[in-house]
């Protein structure tokens, strides 16, 4: 059968305190290892132990915040804006040939266009020397109109002559 196992209560002993002839080693709180610092125990005596760091102070969690609307617009819409500049670059790799044609086809007319500039006044003055004028300097002799007007009063009226010479 079964029989109880009995056990013996025991009261600990008291601790008695090393003889102060017992020299303990002086250890300067700048060379004690981490993990290790003097504790006072009950009976009052002064010892070195481990001790646990002591844990950080929890930092206080705050409610949650709503996301901003225009946050949540900026998200939906980084997508579209991305795609639409990617196909931008891609339609842009495809016209390419034809915009370096274009832009061939726009400095030639620009050309043209200074060269015409250029020259219609180069054919004026050589037309008029074909038609007649002054071989050296291009022009058609003068024509000198002289006008002679003549008022009386402060507002009377004018009368005048033109002529030709």
């Amino acid at each position: 059968m079964y029989e109880p196992t009995t056990y013996e209560i025991t009261t600990p002993t008291p601790r008695t305190p090393p003889p102060a002839t017992t020299a303990q080693p002086m250890i300067l709180p700048a060379e004690m290892p981490p993990g290790i610092d003097w504790v006072t125990l009950p009976d009052g005596v002064r010892t070195l132990a481990y001790t646990h760091p002591t844990p950080p102070q929890p930092i206080p969690v705050t409610a949650s915040q709503p996301i901003p609307a225009w946050a949540k617009t900026v998200a939906l819409l980084a997508p579209t804006v991305g795609t639409g500049i990617a196909a931008a670059g891609i339609g842009l790799s495809y016209a390419a040939p034809g915009l370096i044609a274009m832009s061939h086809a726009l400095w030639s007319a620009a050309a043209l266009l200074i060269a015409t500039i250029t020259a219609v006044p180069i054919v004026l003055r050589a037309a008029r020397r074909a038609i007649g004028g002054d071989s050296t300097t291009g022009q058609r002799p003068t024509t000198h109109i002289t006008q002679n007007i003549t008022a009386n009063g402060l507002f009377g009226r004018a009368n005048g002559t033109i002529n030709h010479h």
